[in-house]
């Protein structure tokens, strides 16, 4: 345990108390190892958001079986306080309950408070054991500010002055999905605008931007291949009004070709397609031009490769799984553009590289899937029911109007497949790409009706085997936050060019607030497959070549509202392990999961079938999903089949992005 975690842990002696509440302005108590800790020992953390819904949690599942002499669900709840007073909380919990304030200003007193509370919990570990090594006096906020940099993130602008210096820093940054705060981007970009080689860059959003960033750098390597003949097949973007043309990268310097080459293997930067051979060549650059399908083939093995050996462990944040699933999508997408001949010689390693990445994720899920859902989604929601309060603070920060657009059943790699189609069609789109977690199992019943209610799924567990109450739980969830009835628009059902008609008239009502968008043509296509996920990828491009996406998201921008695009799951090549043929014993029959209402029948499976059970926190206790291992099926023995429902990396993590006009992207 390190010297943070022990620190935090130590304020809960067990013995203490069973009810905890906690003050935490800034979610010092939500972070992944922390609450990994707590657990072990005894403790659930809960957050006080709604008072209603905490109550009902406390009495039914907690006070009620420690009254009974029972354990409950856990020995100890702490019932954690971000917003309010807690003078200001029931006077039961106040009497009952051990108080903590967990302050930053405490944890860091060498440092200032205002720059601290502005980087991130994730930093925070890292940070503590800096502070304790290395900070020997008090520090203000622009001594805080380089301390930060140079402990946490490696970066001293003082010693930047020449242009490889300031690519090679980015370059690292952004391939390790790491971009500064704002607060740091800005002192990083006050102490550079001072020298002459860099008057004309945006640079603190080249810092805190990944979006921004990408585009520079794709647009600066089409504009480094021009002289050899190369036209990229990635259109520039034309809509771009910050600046006329993309920087000079120095792309030969040893420093930063090797780190774009990264980048151009694990998907983060895309080759240019291009026709003949290239004038004049060198051999560093071709990783990063695609002369004919044999290249792209031998880009994907390598990629694949490369992804294979940084695989995240089981000590892994929820943000290196979600940045694994990105670059794994990018790997997956390319390998379904090949065509036969050349995507069969490398099949097997992207299947080695899948499952491993499924191996890995399931020993990391079954230790820290049950902290997600306590995890704050002010920055970003982490899981799909964290997607209805993360809007509501976006719309709190300023953005009237929102739209959720969940296209169900969309996996990552069929999002980079959309979003590489789009590229071409709409180059004035620009995407925050980012993924968050589905509900386990990975059901629409499940993990879309928590998506639009912002529940977990024990919460709706009269309607878990359905999604009739999503226009109900999604209009209840705004009514909650502020809106009237009439502000908040539901749609489901929509897969056709015909029916944006409607969409388009719906959304023009200056009323609309909140829309809720289903689009069912990924999840009809893939119910449909015969030919697997390869097959999957040539629909989705007719599909796209349709227009639709792009009509869709061009409408809601034109009426202004703020775009946000999600999944409620994903799927997955499958192949049957066998028929579990139990007459009426299973509740909900998927090919990847069956879910039981009592022990009795989900312990009736047959030994020779490869299954096994996970205890999920967050569904109702008699709703027992039992898994098919590995990626097997429930169907005919050897019959191959496109599925969701179980566990792996392209059924549980989906993307979650922004949809901006390129111009406006921050």
């Amino acid at each position: 345990m390190s010297r943070w975690i022990e620190r935090i842990v130590k304020e809960f002696p067990s013995e203490l108390s069973r009810l905890w509440i906690v003050h935490d302005p800034n979610d010092v108590l939500l972070d992944e190892q922390i609450l990994a800790s707590l657990r072990g020992r005894g403790f659930e953390v809960l957050p006080f958001e709604d008072s209603v819904a905490f109550r009902t949690d406390y009495e039914e599942r907690y006070r009620a079986a420690w009254d009974r002499g029972e354990s409950g669900p856990s020995e100890a709840l702490v019932l954690h306080l971000r917003n309010g007073v807690v003078d200001e909380l029931p006077w039961d919990y106040l009497r009952e309950g051990r108080r903590i304030s967990l302050s930053l200003a405490d944890l860091f007193p060498k440092l200032s408070y205002g720059v601290v509370r502005q980087i991130g919990t994730e930093h925070l570990e890292v940070l503590f054991d800096a502070q304790s090594k290395h900070a020997a006096q008090t520090l203000g906020d622009a001594g805080t500010k380089d301390f930060i940099l140079t402990h946490i993130f490696g970066v001293s602008p003082y010693l930047i002055s020449r242009p490889e210096a300031l690519w090679r820093e980015l370059l690292r940054l952004h391939l390790s999905d790491r971009v500064l705060p704002p607060v740091l981007a800005i002192h990083v970009a006050s102490v550079l605008e001072g020298q002459g080689a860099f008057t004309d860059l945006l640079l603190d959003k080249l810092f805190s931007s990944k979006v921004y960033f990408l585009r520079v750098v794709q647009d600066a390597w089409e504009q480094f291949l021009a002289p050899n003949g190369v036209k990229g097949s990635r259109a520039v973007d034309s809509a771009r009004s910050d600046r006329e043309a993309a920087p000079e990268i120095p792309f030969v310097h040893p420093d930063v070709r090797g780190l774009v080459d990264s980048m151009f293997l694990d998907g983060t930067l895309h080759p240019v397609a291009i026709e003949g051979r290239p004038l004049n060549m060198p051999d560093w650059a071709k990783v990063g031009i695609v002369e004919d399908p044999g290249a792209l083939a031998k880009l994907v093995a390598e990629g694949a490769s490369r992804l294979a050996g940084s695989l995240p462990g089981a000590d892994a944040s929820h943000r290196d799984w979600a940045q694994l699933s990105r670059r794994l999508g990018e790997v997956i997408s390319r390998f379904h553009s090949l065509a036969p001949a050349q995507a069969e010689p490398i099949a097997d390693k992207v299947l080695d590289l899948q499952k491993a990445a499924d191996e890995r994720f399931r020993e990391w899920m079954t230790a820290h899937y049950a902290d997600l859902p306590s995890l704050p989604a002010a920055k970003g929601p982490v899981m799909v029911h964290h997607v209805p309060r993360f809007l509501s603070l976006r719309r709190d920060a300023g953005e009237a109007r929102v739209a959720l657009l969940v296209f169900d059943g969309l996996a990552m790699n069929q999002w980079v497949q959309i979003r590489e189609c789009l590229t071409q069609q709409a180059p004035e789109l620009a995407f925050e790409e980012n993924a968050c977690f589905a509900w386990a199992p990975t059901l629409t019943s499940v993990s879309r009706q928590a998506l639009f209610s912002g529940l977990k799924p024990r919460e709706f567990a009269n309607s878990i085997e359905t999604t009739a109450q999503e226009p109900t739980l999604w209009s209840r969830f705004w009514q909650d936050h502020g809106l009237r009835a009439n502000e908040v628009l539901y749609r489901k059902g929509i897969k056709r060019t015909e029916q944006l008609t409607e969409i388009e008239t719906a959304i023009a009502d200056p009323r609309i607030k909140a829309a809720g968008i289903v689009v069912d043509t990924v999840d009809e296509i893939v119910h449909g497959a015969v030919l697997g996920k390869r097959g999957i990828a040539s629909q989705i491009a007719s599909w796209c070549e349709s227009g639709f996406v792009e009509r869709l998201l061009g409408m809601l921008l034109v009426q202004d509202f703020h775009i946000y695009l999600t999944a409620d799951h994903g799927n997955v090549d499958a192949v049957g392990i066998g028929r579990l043929n139990q007459g009426v014993a299973t509740e909900h029959r998927g090919e990847r999961v069956r879910t039981y209402r009592n022990e009795t029948l989900a312990a009736s499976t047959p030994g020779d079938i490869a299954a096994f059970r996970l205890d999920i926190a967050g569904l109702p206790a008699d709703f027992l999903p039992l898994f098919a291992s590995g990626r097997g099926a429930f169907v005919q023995k050897g019959e191959p089949i496109v599925a969701h429902g179980g566990i792996s990396v392209e059924e549980l993590v989906v993307p979650f992005l922004k949809v901006t006009h390129a111009s406006s992207s921050k």
